[in-house]
């Protein structure tokens, strides 16, 4: 079993930014890759970003590519998403998600484990 802690999330103005973290915990995670997806109020869960196991692919949708940037840190079992320029769009809870395969994905349904959520609000 995995574990997934997010933390950092919060209110920010727009054009500001904030960096989430992923703590993991139960086993390690790095043979797995990593996402992030969101949820809007009153709107399905939409992927965000994803990382490979070792961390030399990453994928973004569209609407944050160039904005915001995933990393991870195998040592420390963490994963972070760098969210810059950040819009009121953006307003969601995020969650982050581990799937026990090599490369990314950006769909759901392969992540086996999934933490709680952060709240993350952009002001206008």
């Amino acid at each position: 079993q995995v574990q997934l802690v997010e933390s950092g999330g919060g209110l920010v103005q727009a054009g500001g930014s904030l960096r989430l973290s992923c703590a993991a915990s139960g086993r390690t995670v790095s043979s797995y890759a990593m996402g992030w997806f969101r949820q809007a109020p009153g709107k399905e869960r939409e992927f965000v970003a994803a990382i490979s196991w070792r961390g030399g692919i990453t994928y973004y949708a569209d609407s944050v590519k160039g904005r915001f940037t995933i990393s991870r840190d195998n040592a420390k079992n963490t994963v972070n998403l760098q969210m810059n320029s950040l819009k009121p769009e953006d307003t969601a809870v995020y969650y982050c998600a581990a799937a026990h395969m090599s490369r990314p994905v950006t769909t759901a349904p392969p992540y086996d484990y999934w933490g709680q959520g952060t709240q993350v609000t952009v002001s206008s």
